[in-house]
């Protein structure tokens, strides 16, 4: 099948990208042929690779953080990339970051870092969709930040936060969902 054709039939299945898996079903080609006709098409501008096994087709217009969120689902926008977004994280931070109740993964996508932090399966809400990925709440995304770091896994630098972006009713009924040191922490931001 020639590159050309392959794009027709890719298109035609309506996805915003493929995996080795899904060209490998569209073109018949064995992996090992794939892998070099791939490497051919790539160097003719006839389709993108963005991360290992994923390939755009050219001229697509699909933002990263929807691709990403269809790398490894369930999952939903969250800690620093859903703060930045809602402004109250001064920063804008290089690697997407995604709450998952599935095993930490980690994925490069057009030399961007892109995380699933996996959080327990009872703290998997208060997200909503937007612009076709789920996105946590400004509060859930904060109290997912504070989470982590209690744990030690992530910073939190409240020089570069602006809270007043956050509901303090909503945060603190979501908090009664976490851990204790999760409530007690945010009492201790909320009244500082």
């Amino acid at each position: 099948m020639r590159g050309i054709e392959v794009l027709k039939v890719a298109r035609e299945l309506n996805k915003s990208f493929f995996t080795i898996a899904d060209l490998e079903k569209i073109t018949g080609l064995p992996r090992r042929s794939l892998y070099v006709t791939l490497k051919r098409w790539g160097d003719k501008g006839l389709i993108e690779r963005v991360g290992q096994g994923i390939y755009l087709p050219p001229m697509t217009d699909v933002s990263l953080e929807n691709v990403a969120a269809q790398l490894y689902i369930p999952n939903y926008l969250s800690f620093e990339s859903a703060l930045a977004r809602y402004g109250i994280l001064n920063l804008v931070p290089y690697t997407l970051t995604f709450a998952t109740p599935r095993k930490t993964r980690r994925f490069s996508l057009r030399n961007q870092g892109v995380e699933f932090r996996q959080i327990a399966p009872g703290l998997f809400f208060g997200y909503e969709m937007k612009t076709g990925i789920n996105i946590a709440t400004p509060e859930k995304a904060f109290l997912d930040q504070v989470y982590f770091h209690c744990r030690g896994k992530a910073s939190l630098d409240f020089d570069e936060l602006n809270l007043k972006g956050l509901s303090p009713q909503i945060a603190k009924e979501y908090a009664e969902r976490f851990p204790v040191y999760v409530q007690k922490r945010l009492g201790e931001i909320l009244t500082a």
